[in-house]
């Protein structure tokens, strides 16, 4: 079998078949890749959109108890009412910087009747029990708060809560409990809170890292593989062919032409090092 008969082989057609489902692969995980990048864009505009932006009426960003949309993630919203401390509500298995805690949950009964869940932030796990040693407690009386918008969380399988510790921050189950016109679009971040509060208050949520992540080297990455994978085909069929047609004339002369221009080729240090040691007698 000589020239590129064998090319068309059962045997190379499945190195095509290999290389082409590879190839498949590599460019699936380089689109899933931008579609991750998508996702951490589209979690940066809103970072830069609203996070800093000033306060707006939580009527005017959200003018039904089930308004919400994910464009207004940390969005702040001015919030005027009092707290209802005897609701108040702990969301466990929430970690900060590895360390396990509890997010405090306080329902905040506004002027119009309604009821707005206000994360007031973070407490660590009590020393001697699933718990905070202490709940720092809210200001009494009338407070205008300012809170950043972020979505009810879904139910999670298998994951339970008993007495005033919830599982997830599902402001439906929430107000469900409450049995009151209740907040079931989203629920605010505390910012901000007057009159402050005399305890020291739980730990505030940070702003976001402004970090998109490697997704767009990982996807040229993964592109890259999927043509390398073409190239080392192409590689080894060259291979084959001259192996093959090793005692064709014409590639014999190829082949003898290539061993010159290898020896013709200027040699590094390392290489005439290698050669000279060569020559010394053993």
């Amino acid at each position: 079998m000589t020239g590129w008969t064998f090319a068309f082989s059962s045997r190379w057609a499945g190195y095509l078949a290999l290389t082409m489902l590879f190839a498949a692969v590599c460019s699936g995980l380089g689109v899933w890749q931008l579609a991750r990048r998508d996702e951490a864009l589209t979690e940066l505009f809103k970072i830069d959109s609203n996070f800093d932006s000033n306060p707006i009426p939580v009527t005017e960003a959200l003018p039904e108890l089930n308004s919400f949309d994910e464009s207004q993630k940390w969005m702040p919203v001015e919030l005027t009412g009092s707290y209802l401390t005897a609701d108040e509500m702990l969301a466990r298995n929430r970690p900060l910087n590895v360390n396990p805690g509890f997010e405090v949950l306080t329902p905040l009964l506004l002027t119009d009747g309604t009821v707005f869940i206000v994360d007031r932030g973070w407490l660590p796990t009590g020393q001697e029990q699933d718990a905070p040693d202490t709940v720092p407690a809210p200001p009494s009386g009338t407070v205008t708060v300012v809170a950043r918008l972020k979505a009810s969380e879904p139910d999670l399988p298998g994951r339970t809560a008993s007495g005033d510790q919830v599982a997830t921050i599902n402001l439906t189950t929430i107000a469900e409990r409450l049995d009151q016109p209740t907040y079931t679009g989203a629920y605010g971040l505390l910012d901000t809170e007057s009159p402050a509060a005399t305890e020291e208050r739980p730990a505030a949520v940070a702003k976001p890292i402004r970090d998109e992540g490697p997704h767009l080297s990982y996807a040229f990455q993964w592109f890259v593989f999927g043509l390398l994978a073409f190239i080392g085909l192409g590689w080894a069929l060259r291979e084959e062919y001259r192996s093959v047609n090793a005692e064709d004339p014409e590639e014999r002369e190829r082949a003898d032409e290539r061993a010159r221009k290898r020896a013709a080729k200027p040699r590094n240090d390392a290489e005439i090092e290698d050669a000279l040691l060569d020559r010394q007698p053993h």
